[in-house]
């Protein structure tokens, strides 16, 4: 199995002085997370949404303020950029994506054109389809991180960064799991009140004047957001005795890229990247690096 067969093609591409909501707009038309930037039909840098929303945040207050309609691409880009080449295979494509902590890479030509694009989710779809006799519990899940489903958006942002996890499980009262919380649904630049602050909510009260009276309503508002409001449900979750190609069907299917492991509780959590890893550890040949193009491509 080389690159080319698991590939994605064509690859929505811009160039670096289109502006931001064009860039956001072709990743919501299409339900992609990723823009190749090209530049005299050279693939230059590569935009992703999280680069959007953080880069954006980051800015200077004079970039803040600015429509996005009017901020080019250039100035959000991710400028160095790996590529591969679409005989590399998908153990070197594991291999770059884990010792770079990226998500995925433009698949170029002897010409340095760009001709399709490769994904984490490409290579989950390529595990789901082996013949493995490779079990969830088999692989190396990450611990969870858990947070009950009244804990507000305040400490799960401090739970989160204080143990450095992207993701938390959100447990109710009798410690079972409900929903998940990502980094994702965490994202300041959508997560901010009109005050600069966390985002709250109004709660409405009714009491009644007597006995037989009329409810009349009270508001109390500025109540914080708890981890019910925003998390994602109903939760899906595997076995640890679930096979592992199983497992990743299911991430595939639901564009879900960690998925709780239950048994007697939470158990952990099986992520894209532990599946990648596992994809490092499956064959034995070595490893050439002649399919891969490293560094700026400027």
């Amino acid at each position: 199995m080389k690159i080319k067969d698991i590939m994605s093609a064509p690859v929505y591409v811009v160039s670096p002085d289109e502006n931001v909501a064009r860039a956001r707009n072709l990743m919501l038309r299409h339900k992609i997370g990723r823009l190749v930037i090209v530049e005299n039909n050279k693939p230059i840098g590569v935009v992703t949404k999280k680069d959007i929303s953080r880069r954006l945040n980051q800015a200077e207050p004079q970039w803040r303020r600015r429509p996005i309609d009017d901020i080019p691409v250039r100035k959000v880009m991710t400028e160095s950029l790996i590529t591969i080449f679409p005989e590399a295979t998908p153990r070197q494509l594991a291999e770059l994506m884990s010792e770079n902590n990226i998500g995925g890479l433009p698949v170029v030509n002897n010409r340095n054109e760009v001709i399709g694009i490769v994904t984490k989710w490409d290579l989950i779809r390529y595990f789901s389809t082996l013949d493995l006799d490779l079990k969830v519990k088999d692989l190396k899940i990450e611990p969870a991180l858990t947070v009950h489903r009244h804990h507000t958006i305040s400490h799960i942002l401090h739970e989160l960064d204080t143990n450095m996890m992207d993701r938390a499980v959100v447990l109710q009262e009798n410690d079972m799991p409900v929903g998940i919380i990502t980094s994702s649904n965490l994202t300041f630049t959508e997560m901010k009140n009109k005050r600069g602050g966390l985002p709250q909510k109004e709660i409405k009260m009714t009491r009644k004047e007597s006995a037989a009276g009329r409810k009349q309503n009270r508001y109390i508002e500025e109540v914080p957001l708890v981890a019910e409001d925003i998390m994602s449900c109903p939760i899906i979750s595997i076995k640890g005795d679930d096979l592992a190609t199983y497992a990743a069907g299911i991430m595939v299917k639901e564009r879900i890229n960690g998925l709780p492991v239950v048994g007697n509780g939470v158990m952990g959590i099986l992520t894209g990247e532990n599946i990648v890893k596992s994809i490092m550890t499956m064959f034995d040949e070595p490893v050439e690096k002649k399919g891969i193009i490293l560094g700026s491509s400027k």
